[in-house]
């Protein structure tokens, strides 16, 4: 890679790195050192066809897609044998209604299978439309809203009427 196209990568990469480590939280269910180790991932892939990248004409969509693979391919791996902590370590916040309502749904997509759960964060996170995620997932459209409708029930059935407390405050 040359000089030029480096600081090109350096300062994509800088900026791209927090909207990046938030997806990663969400998928990851709140597992902090895991969405680091999936942005870290990404951007190590990135690098590697920057060229390629840049000539497609928008990066950011596209590293959001290799977060989701990478997310995906970690789970698939047997490998994989690391199971996360039931509770996050303390962190002081500075709405404690902010910070219940934020637990008690990345508890909700925790419980989601991993593609259900990267449906839901590319859809309503990252506010994708249904082509943009199934061309991301490598699915159909009909198995994206499938998906999504399933994984919102899903998260309906979780969430109750808890979430309807916390929102109230």
């Amino acid at each position: 890679m040359r000089q030029s196209e480096e600081g090109v990568f350096r300062e994509f990469a800088e900026a791209r790195m927090g909207p990046l480590f938030r997806s990663a939280c969400l998928l990851t269910g709140g597992d902090t050192h895991f969405a680091e180790d999936l942005v870290q991932d990404t951007l190590g892939r990135m690098y590697a066809v920057w060229g390629r990248v840049t000539r497609l004409g928008n990066p950011a969509a596209y590293a959001q897609t290799v977060l989701v693979r990478c997310y995906l391919g970690h789970r698939r791996r047997r490998s994989a044998g690391e199971r996360p902590s039931d509770t996050l370590p303390d962190r002081a916040d500075r709405d404690p209604g902010d910070s219940a309502l934020r637990m008690t749904l990345l508890d909700a997509l925790r419980g989601l299978p991993p593609k259900d759960r990267a449906v839901i964060v590319l859809r309503y996170w990252e506010d994708r439309s249904v082509t943009e995620t199934a061309d991301a997932l490598h699915v159909s459209s009909a198995a994206v809203r499938t998906r999504s409708t399933r994984a919102l029930a899903r998260l309906r059935e979780q969430l109750g009427s808890s979430i309807g407390e916390l929102t109230a405050r």
